[in-house]
């Protein structure tokens, strides 16, 4: 074969060598944001076990894109530091000062494991956190006693979650999705906050409107909650190259926030440029992501299902 005729097939190699690298180095730094804390998970066995919900649920959909997981965990969080008793249990026992990243993984893992790991898994994590939460009990700083396990404290964690993850897929993936299926989602979803003892759980797109509205009363923007925000605001990014994206998903999770939630914690000064800002980066920096991570959780989940046993 002449070199001429071999020259293109070397491009093209060289080619699918670098463009290989890219994603896997783009993929890398990406999952290094929810990845790292927790017990590690087999999605891609047993083959055919659907886990606790299957490819056919509404939150398969839903937690499948890690843009909107991402900045939805984050406005989630920020949600969470409004309520005096959850919060006190993150700050009495938390790493969050020196971890608050950490902190984000662990939710990621229980978030990704809950909907696409196999049931035995997705059991067992369960388990864990239930056993965690009846070691975190104290009281909070105006003297009430707080604990983990508590039902009502357990539903406004719930909801701070799936109602912040629900928000980002509408704004950033589907935003035509219809009413029926967000209320498949919240009543989904609410099978696991019922497992690990939330009560009175809203299972519908009006029920967690009307709990949030409910709740405001309730929610105080502490020095406290500024504390969390400012740990939040300047937690270091994996690596250089992360910082400009970690930023935008930081910020992107603040726009994502209730307008009278982003007013009690202080964000409603540049809500107007970061909305400007955020949403059209995101919008930009999302295809990208999507396209690196061939191998996301939530494809493995799928393969896994839909494999079937070799016949014996």
């Amino acid at each position: 074969m002449s070199d001429q005729a071999k020259q293109p097939t070397s491009r093209g190699s060289l080619s699918q060598l670098l463009t290989g690298r890219i994603r896997s180095k783009l993929a890398a730094g990406v999952t290094h944001l929810t990845t790292g804390s927790g017990p590690t998970l087999d999605y891609s066995s047993p083959p055919g076990d659907p886990g606790l919900f299957g490819p056919d649920s509404v939150c398969w959909k839903v937690h499948a894109d890690f843009t909107s997981m991402m900045t939805g965990g984050i406005s989630a969080l920020l949600l969470q530091a409004l309520h005096p008793l959850a919060l006190a249990g993150v700050w009495d026992h938390s790493t969050f000062r020196t971890d608050i990243l950490g902190r984000l993984r662990r939710t990621a893992t229980f978030i990704s494991g809950t909907t696409y790991g196999n049931r035995h898994d997705a059991l067992a994590l369960i388990e864990r956190v239930k056993r965690i939460h009846l070691g975190v009990t104290g009281v909070g700083p105006d003297g009430r006693p707080y604990r983990a396990s508590d039902p009502a404290l357990l539903t406004w964690v719930h909801v701070a979650e799936v109602s912040s993850f629900m928000t980002a897929h509408l704004r950033y993936v589907n935003p035509l999705l219809p009413v029926a299926a967000q209320d498949q989602y919240f009543a989904e979803t609410a099978r696991i906050a019922e497992m690990l003892g939330a009560s009175n759980i809203p299972r519908s797109r009006a029920g967690i409107d009307a709990y949030l509205f409910a709740m405001q009363p309730q929610l105080v923007a502490s020095e406290r909650t500024r504390e969390v925000v400012r740990i939040l605001m300047n937690a270091p990014a994996p690596t250089a190259a992360m910082r400009p994206a970690g930023a935008l998903m930081l910020n992107a999770g603040v726009d994502l926030l209730p307008d009278w939630a982003q007013s009690m914690l202080g964000f409603e000064r540049f809500a107007g440029i970061r909305r400007a800002l955020a949403r059209p980066g995101v919008r930009l920096v999302a295809p990208v992501i999507r396209w690196a991570l061939v191998n996301g959780v939530s494809k493995r989940a799928r393969r896994r299902v839909a494999a079937t046993h070799e016949s014996k």
